[in-house]
């Protein structure tokens, strides 16, 4: 059998290549029949209840499901159909992004996240899942390039797998923009796996640079949304990500997969606009702020508020004096501190106890009259020593007044810390309060003792059907337990890379992360195979992994072909002019630069870029990515690719953040073409080449 590559060495066309475009067309007519259908209903009245079941039990409602229906069968302008499969049944199977349908009703293409599709991503020589053929397309548009076929029962085809398919080695090659794109075409068996796992498993993706993680999380998210899409639809799913920009790279993936039912926030998103981030922690300061012992810190912080009376209380009223024992009442403050509900909720369970107290007492009189129980309990409830003995007892508490007092008094926070965290470490959250809880300099580290809080004090946390959380090496364990409270029944998708993990709490094994995500059925899957950066990249960022992880094992990429980095010293020049001709040549030939500098240089780089007539995004400015050029900070660059990126004086960028060699590592991962290395001073030991 004669492969796509040899055909192209050959000049010959796939013998099918015709046939199979037909069909393709033919599938598209099919799709715009489907769509004119569908805005026929759309003007139909709405009567009855046929579509109760969906929640169309109105006018509006039928508006909205119509009109849906309707978008999801716009035609787009990525590939609906690419590939097929023939299992040895007979049957044949096209596999696209969507299901398509002829005016009979019989499939034309079969949407990928079907199990009839599994074959197409999992099928191997060695174990074909009852395939016959598999047959990927090469497409352009509309237009089938070439045809890539395997042949499951030729002995001549055993090798069919044990290279990179043309189509993945093509969408590989494309240019970058502003915009990630799905992998639909292109999933492989090892990340089809995790994709279509069970939704009520925790599933931890640990994968290197390139692996494809975060768009195997969001393809799980897709497949989530077909596979459960009336719960989903109810609960909702959730995208948690590092920043907005990253947010913003990722916006199209799951709209390009039909699917717009997600909410995508980054931790501060979480957090809602009860908190404006107003101050900054040291290191130090927000490691023990995200460590796993703050959850009890917070929990007595919040107890300590509660106390039983030393005094009886004496309540008077016009039906009669009753008094509530100090004894008594202590008993119904420690039942309701071990009863497992909000602080708050307890406070008003308290108060009923309290005042079917008090009427237990006056009722026991033999004076008193039970017509009266109505009148006894409404002025009981208004009396001052009631409300006195409930607000010294058991007070209204709100999360942020909790955790302002804990880093504000010495007294609290020693009462909540002692035998947890050391006096030193007491001593680092120590802040002075501000005036007023509303002008509190919370700082990012601060959001997860304030979910903490609140989650104790009030509960009410919003959940989701499934939560998917990119960069999660870089949450802290109070933010693991933050992100984790939002899903149902545990249901996450986890993704990171502790090789790439700079935050001050970062994690550093996933064995003791999972432990704060506080749910029991978590699974460890590892991405070893990197499909974006080329091997030549990767293997110059891997020589960093045996200071900033040694405990990993590095990546691997299937592009064995590409550039070495271009390593240029700019010695006695202008370091960010040397830096802007390298952008220049770049740019010339790559739709995509990111350019990632030390904080000290940015400015400067912006200037020289600047001078030289060369237009960019700065993402300092919350910029989005820009089609040409992006001026990035290291830290911003986290989960982004470009075409080419230029790195700016790596030993600056070392010793100017505080994750050291590891930002530096997640910056010299980010190019899927070229990497270019300007720098001045000399490079960090691991780095050191022979100078272009």
């Amino acid at each position: 059998m004669v492969d796509a590559r040899q055909r192209a060495n050959s000049g010959d066309a796939h013998p099918e290549l015709e046939d199979e475009q037909a069909y393709v067309d033919h599938a598209y007519r099919c799709l715009r029949a489907m769509r004119a259908r569908a805005e026929a209903v759309q003007k139909l009245e709405f009567v009855g209840l046929a579509f109760a079941e969906v929640g169309v039990v109105d006018n509006k409602a039928w508006a909205v499901h119509t009109q849906r229906r309707v978008d999801e069968l716009a035609d787009t302008p990525a590939a609906l159909c690419f590939g097929r499969i023939d299992p040895e049944s007979g049957e044949r199977w096209y596999i696209g992004r969507r299901h398509v349908e002829d005016d009979a009703g019989d499939p034309v293409v079969v949407d990928w996240r079907t199990p009839v599709s599994t074959p197409f991503y999992r099928a191997t020589i060695a174990d074909p899942l009852g395939l016959r053929l598999r047959r990927r397309f090469l497409v352009e548009g509309r237009h089938l390039a070439d045809v890539f076929d395997e042949d499951f029962t030729d002995p001549d085809t055993v090798d069919a797998g044990a290279y990179v398919p043309d189509p993945l080695l093509a969408e590989l090659e494309r240019a970058r923009t502003g915009e990630m794109r799905d992998i639909v075409a292109t999933i492989q068996a090892e990340q089809d796996v995790i994709i279509r796992a069970p939704i009520g498993e925790c599933i931890v993706v640990q994968g290197g640079p390139g692996t494809g993680k975060t768009a195997v999380g969001l393809h799980r998210a897709a497949f989530l949304l077909y596979e459960h899409r009336e719960r989903l639809e109810l609960e909702r799913l959730l995208v948690v990500g590092p920043n907005r920009l990253f947010l913003r790279y990722i916006s199209q993936v799951l709209p390009s997969l039909g699917e717009t039912a997600s909410i995508q926030l980054t931790l501060e998103g979480l957090a809602g606009s009860r908190f404006t981030l107003r101050g900054d922690d040291a290191p130090e300061v927000a490691r023990v702020k995200g460590d796993g012992r703050m959850a009890e810190v917070v929990r007595r912080a919040v107890f300590d508020r509660i106390s039983v009376p030393k005094d009886d209380t004496t309540i008077t009223t016009r039906f009669g004096t009753v008094t509530l024992s100090a004894e008594d009442v202590a008993g119904l403050v420690e039942a309701a501190t071990g009863a497992n509900r909000p602080v708050n909720v307890s406070r008003e369970v308290l108060r009923e106890q309290l005042l079917a107290l008090a009427w237990r007492i006056q009722a026991a009189k033999l004076t008193a009259d039970p017509a009266h129980q109505a009148g006894f309990l409404a002025e009981a409830r208004a009396h001052r020593a009631l409300k006195r003995l409930l607000d010294t007892s058991w007070p209204a508490m709100t999360g942020a007044a909790v955790v302002r007092r804990l880093l504000g008094s010495p007294t609290a926070r020693r009462r909540a810390a002692d035998g947890l965290l050391s006096r030193d470490e007491q001593a680092l959250i120590a802040r002075t309060p501000a005036g007023r809880v509303s002008e509190e300099p919370w700082t990012r580290a601060d959001l997860g003792l304030l979910d903490e809080a609140d989650t104790l004090v009030s509960g009410g946390t919003t959940t989701y059907g499934h939560v998917v959380v990119d960069e999660a090496q870089d949450l802290s364990a109070m933010e693991l337990r933050m992100v984790a409270r939002r899903s149902k029944g545990g249901s996450m998708t986890v993704l990171g890379d502790l090789a790439q993990a700079t935050s001050p709490a970062a994690q550093v094994r996933w064995e003791e992360a999972v432990v704060h995500l506080g749910t029991p059925k978590v699974r460890v899957e590892e991405l070893e195979v990197g499909y974006r950066v080329p091997a030549p990249i990767l293997e110059y960022a891997n020589r960093l992994l045996p200071e900033a992880a040694p405990h990993l094992r590095p990546s691997r990429s299937v592009r064995l072909k590409g550039e070495a980095p271009r390593v240029v010293a700019a010695r006695g020049g202008d370091l960010a002019a040397v830096a802007a001709r390298e952008v220049a040549a770049l740019v010339a030939g790559w739709t995509s630069v990111g350019v990632v500098g030390p904080a000290s240089l940015l400015d400067g780089l912006a200037t020289a870029l600047g001078d030289a007539g060369l237009g960019y995004a700065d993402a300092r400015r919350g910029a989005a990515l820009g089609d040409h050029i992006t001026l990035l900070p290291p830290p911003a660059v986290k989960g982004l690719e470009f075409d080419a990126v230029v790195v700016v004086e790596p030993a600056s960028v070392v010793a100017e953040e505080a994750s050291g060699v590891r930002i530096l590592y997640v910056a010299l991962t980010r190019a899927v073409q070229r990497l270019t290395v300007v720098h001045a001073m000399p490079l960090p030991a691991a780095l050191a080449v022979v100078d272009a």
